[in-house]
């Protein structure tokens, strides 16, 4: 992927090097507590996110966070906070020109590098939930150990690869300036468990489908990608479906408890998003096939 010589965004907030008091709770847990919640959500195919912050606009006590050297970091010349922060500035070109188009503004959200757990407007959450994008406060939140994670336990390596997961995080914040997101709240609190998981499995693969917009959209552009980069994207999306992780964590697969889509699905709306290059193709909760 080409990204060293691109612009780099100033939407970025580095907490890396914050640590939390011996004793502080992590979304009203322990540490302990937030293991095991981490666990049952990756056993029964939960988003962990959401079994910690129970919902976008829930508050939780304020924990303070006291800063402590982190030996290593450069935040000058830190070579992966550069990749973020060209990889979300060209987020933020293509949808700002998407957004033109659509006679709005884009308000670009702001991406948080933490190590090790966070505070948000959603609550605190620590790095072994993952990426993850708070609607309360417009953030990403990303603790960039994850990379080597999808690396060295989902077997999806390469700097495109990356890309896909900050593009799909930010793929939330565009479905929550649209209003898409809290339709599809307001709609899961009205319906089962069941449902409930069906329409987070939608919101997700159509965060799947912003991602590839992105992709060709900033390629036609900037000319980003380089050979073998879609197939590290499309290898991340499969790498990361709910029926491989319940197939690892836990031998078999439950459908019913997916929240983010099958493997096979995620790779497809990728591709859609990434063919078609436009929102109408990312139309998921009118699909009559995921």
């Amino acid at each position: 992927m080409r990204w060293r010589d691109g612009r780099e965004s100033d939407n970025v907030e580095d907490r890396r090097g914050m640590s939390i008091p011996r004793g502080a709770k992590i979304g009203g847990l322990s540490g302990l507590g937030l293991v095991a919640v981490v666990l049952i959500g990756m056993l029964l195919g939960i988003d962990p996110t959401v079994l910690l912050q129970g919902g976008p606009e829930m508050q939780t006590p304020s924990v303070s966070v006291q800063r402590s050297p982190r030996p290593g970091v450069n935040r000058v010349n830190d070579d992966q906070r550069k990749f973020v922060a060209v990889v979300l500035a060209d987020t933020e070109d293509v949808w700002q020109e998407a957004f033109q188009k659509r006679g709005r503004t884009y308000q670009a959200p702001t991406l948080v590098l933490y190590s090790g757990a966070v505070e948000s407007a959603c609550g605190m959450a620590g790095s072994a939930v993952g990426p993850f994008y708070c609607p309360s406060d417009h953030k990403v939140y990303l603790d960039l150990s994850f990379f080597e994670d999808l690396r060295t336990r989902f077997g999806a390596s390469g700097d495109f690869a990356q890309a896909y997961v900050i593009a799909h995080e930010v793929g939330h914040h565009v479905q929550t300036l649209l209003g898409i997101s809290r339709k599809v709240n307001e709609l899961q609190a009205r319906v089962s468990p069941s449902e409930r998981n069906k329409l987070s499995v939608r919101m997700e693969l159509q965060a799947d489908c912003l991602a590839g917009i992105w992709a060709r959209q900033a390629d036609e552009s900037r000319q980003i990608l380089e050979a073998g980069d879609i197939e590290e994207g499309l290898n991340a999306a499969s790498a990361i479906g709910d029926d491989r992780i319940q197939r690892k964590t836990q031998g078999h697969v439950v459908p019913d408890a997916f929240t983010h889509g099958s493997a096979a699905q995620r790779v497809r709306w990728f591709k859609l998003g990434l063919e078609s290059g436009n929102l109408q193709s990312c139309d998921t909760f009118n699909a009559d096939r995921l």
